[in-house]
């Protein structure tokens, strides 16, 4: 989150009507050049990107790393109570996502995602998924996630389709506007849903949002990202923030606290005792 820094108001009690004037008129020729800066550089106008192989080529190809170990605070806001969980999340490149989830020093959950699909347990209620990626699919309220999107939106990467040729490119001062020309139809195992795709990147090419909309439905996706910075050569986000809206309504914030490159055991097994849970 940017912090706002409060302007100091000066305020000046003018005795005299030849200073007031004098002080109106400077003021006239400030708001002039001001408005002339504007003109030239409009600060919420959206302009067409010239240089359209640059910004593809900073938010399409992805960082080059073996493994990212990320400890993060999570909170979960469903509408029900769920106490502020302790995370870690390790990724190894295109090969597994394995999470530990903890609450008060003890282990609650733990969960691993590989191209196979997902496996999941409850050591609370002592139950367990394992499924293909229907279940995190269903949890987004999207039709098209799988493992690799799912490291995307962990490491703040684009993680939908996007082309010039179906999505309008301009410019601020704010940064980069991706915004779908049409509804933007993915199927996937004989599921088809349309969206309406918008996008936005800071300056710097760090991505600042994504928005799907369905537009059969109230499903709403939107995943937004901040205080970005540089970690072994990579530039990675400190906090996530997902909003689920539709006929589930949800928000997983993520404020990642720490990022280690170094190679750690990611165990997973499931007691013989735990219960499956059918996902449908």
């Amino acid at each position: 989150m940017k912090n706002w820094i409060p302007l100091l108001l000066l305020l000046l009690v003018l005795s005299s009507c030849k200073t007031r004037n004098a002080i109106q008129n400077n003021t006239a020729t400030r708001d002039s050049i001001k408005t002339s800066e504007e003109n030239k550089n409009p600060k919420d106008a959206n302009e067409p990107v010239r240089d359209k192989l640059t910004f593809f080529e900073h938010v399409l190809i992805p960082p080059k790393f073996e493994q990212i170990k990320i400890d993060s605070k999570v909170r979960v806001e469903t509408g029900n109570y769920i106490p502020p969980l302790d995370a870690t999340i390790y990724i190894e490149n295109d090969k597994k996502v394995w999470m530990n989830l903890r609450a008060l020093f003890i282990n609650v959950a733990r969960g691993l995602a590989t191209p196979e699909g997902i496996k999941g347990q409850d050591k609370v209620n002592k139950v367990y998924i394992d499924s293909d990626f229907d279940y995190l699919n269903n949890l987004l309220n999207v039709n098209f996630i799988d493992y690799k999107s799912l490291e995307k939106i962990l490491l703040g990467r684009t993680f939908v389709k996007i082309s010039d040729s179906q999505f309008t490119l301009t410019q601020n001062a704010q940064g980069y506007k991706m915004v779908s020309n049409d509804n933007q139809k993915i199927t996937t195992d004989d599921k088809s849903r349309a969206y309406k795709i918008a996008l936005q990147y800071d300056t710097n090419y760090d991505l600042l949002s994504v928005n799907l909309k369905d537009v059969l439905s109230s499903d709403e996706l939107e995943i937004s990202y901040s205080d970005w910075d540089e970690f072994n050569g990579i530039r990675l986000p400190k906090n996530v923030k997902i909003i689920i809206k539709g006929s589930k309504s949800s928000q997983i914030l993520l404020e990642n606290t720490k990022f280690d490159f170094s190679r750690m055991e990611t165990a997973y097994s499931v007691p013989s005792s735990y219960k499956k849970i059918e996902i449908k």
